[in-house]
């Protein structure tokens, strides 16, 4: 795993970045007042429960959102606003600049082409590269990816599994060596040793083009092994930002605490209560209702507070990064 300098210039920006979403059972606030950066070089985990909103944050910065959303807030990327782009613009930069790898990858692959084809189609229209010349790279890129077989290229989608088709989908996003690239999800559909593989042949793949990756995931400890810096979400608020070694060994929000509480090497404990309402959370800090910490304060919403490290995981000249959403800090 690659490990940027933490004052490394930060190359995507998410100011104040809110979404929500009109619903004959109400307003679904699915992301509120999300702030990050993702520096140049680094992997960047944004992890937390399904449903907390971790998806429409990617599906936010790359305007892929449903007519119902209401978006506010910026999403800077090399010094332009992405969400005030114009689609003709934004098409451009999807794909070449900025790639995305979708959880679902049935919905994103034609069943009806080559999945050689459609991998080798992206370096023809971006790049100009002529047809045979594509199609090698792109052979080669499934080879990287673990689909070995020359004829592999020549299949359709329908013909593979999911987890097949999921990494098709990642050469698929990593063919034109983009500056950044979103993961959601890449590793769901995959078995525990395959996800490993993949993830560790996409993070290297992704150090030599010199990209950077927000990895969007539930599973913890990929996060923890391949993610440079972690940020936590919870009902759609990020609630804690470290880097990922810290947060793991000192995790400083009770949510992210529970969290990791949650994982079989940690005793398996699940967090009390359920997910709130993402129509009507509750008041306040949006976890009180379910952590053993709360105070009367907690009613009202606390802000995201920079915190010292323990110095274990940071130079003398480093800085840290550490944030959290708690009155306890």
């Amino acid at each position: 795993m690659s490990s940027p300098l933490a004052n490394a210039a930060p190359l995507l920006q998410i100011e104040g970045l809110s979404v929500s979403f009109e619903t004959p059972l109400g307003r679904v606030k699915a992301a509120q007042d999300v702030c990050f950066d993702l520096r140049e070089g680094e992997t960047l985990a944004l992890v937390g429960e399904t449903g907390c909103g971790k998806s429409v944050v990617a599906s936010a910065i790359m305007k892929l959102l449903p007519h119902n959303a209401s978006v506010q807030g910026r999403a800077v990327f090399a010094g332009r606003d992405l969400l005030a782009l114009g689609e003709k613009e934004m098409a451009r930069t999807r794909g070449s600049e900025i790639a995305i790898v979708f959880q679902n990858p049935s919905l994103s692959l034609n069943p009806i082409i080559r999945v050689g084809k459609q991998i080798a189609e992206m370096l023809q229209v971006h790049k100009g590269i002529s047809r045979t010349r594509s199609l090698q790279m792109a052979e080669d890129m499934l080879s990287r990816l673990g689909l070995v077989k020359k004829e592999t290229a020549s299949m359709y989608p329908f013909q593979f599994s999911g987890g097949m088709n999921q990494r098709v989908m990642i050469a698929t996003s990593m063919i034109l060596s983009p500056r950044i690239i979103i993961a959601d999800e890449p590793s769901k559909g995959l078995d525990g040793v395959l996800a490993g593989e993949v993830m560790a042949e996409m993070a290297r793949i992704k150090d030599q083009v010199g990209a950077s990756l927000l990895l969007i995931t539930h599973d913890l400890l990929l996060a923890r092994d391949i993610s440079d810096r972690m940020a936590v979400m919870y009902c759609g608020e990020i609630v804690e930002i470290g880097k990922s070694r810290e947060v793991f060994s000192e995790p400083l929000h009770p949510y992210t605490n529970a969290l990791l509480s949650c994982l079989p090497e940690r005793g398996f404990q699940p967090i009390p209560g359920s997910s709130p309402s993402m129509i009507e959370p509750p008041a306040g800090c949006k976890f009180h209702p379910r952590c053993p910490q709360k105070q009367d304060k907690c009613m009202r919403r606390p802000e995201m507070v920079q915190v010292e490290s323990s110095g274990e995981f940071s130079g003398a000249n480093e800085s840290t990064g550490r944030e959290v959403r708690c009155w306890l800090y």
